[in-house]
């Protein structure tokens, strides 16, 4: 059997009065993140760990905001499609594990409703998927809670 590692990275800026998508559902908070689609930071960090483990390049190739078709879209429907392309290039997914990076909220209770919403889109078991979180201790633009960053690793293998 063969197997990949991919890792994605990704990063959105926090503005008041917008929705807070993250890991496929809205978190409750004041602000939310700011992008062409809806700015699931989660989401899009796996969607390039998953497209550059099969060496599809990343989710701007495959999703450009230059693009009317994803203005606002939501970030499943991305997640979905990659699982697809990945799919038919011969990998399924072996497991996925992920950071948030975030100050602000605590997003611990959230984590296993996230699970389910991705493995779902995914079409794998809640168990092959780990969220975590962190802050940055008040450090970055992380911490003055302009932005939350995401990172993932995913496994891939070939069928």
């Amino acid at each position: 059997m063969k197997i990949k590692v991919g890792f994605g990275f990704d990063v959105h800026q926090l503005k008041e009065g917008l929705d807070f998508w993250l890991g496929g559902i809205i978190v409750p908070h004041s602000k939310g993140g700011l992008g062409y689609s809806d700015a699931d930071v989660l989401i899009h960090t796996i969607c390039d760990a998953l497209l550059g483990a099969a060496n599809m390049g990343d989710i701007g190739k495959h999703f450009p905001d230059t693009d009317a078709e994803y203005k606002g879209i939501d970030s499943k429907i991305l997640l979905k499609e990659v699982v697809k392309l990945i799919s038919e290039k011969g990998y399924s997914i072996g497991n996925i594990d992920s950071t948030i990076c975030l100050q602000k909220p605590k997003i611990g209770p959230y984590i296993p409703e996230m699970q389910k919403v991705l493995a779902k889109c995914m079409n794998i078991d809640v168990e092959d998927i780990s969220i975590k979180a962190t802050t940055t201790e008040k450090l970055s633009f992380v911490g003055r809670e302009e932005g939350v960053s995401a990172y993932a690793t995913v496994l891939i293998q070939k069928n």
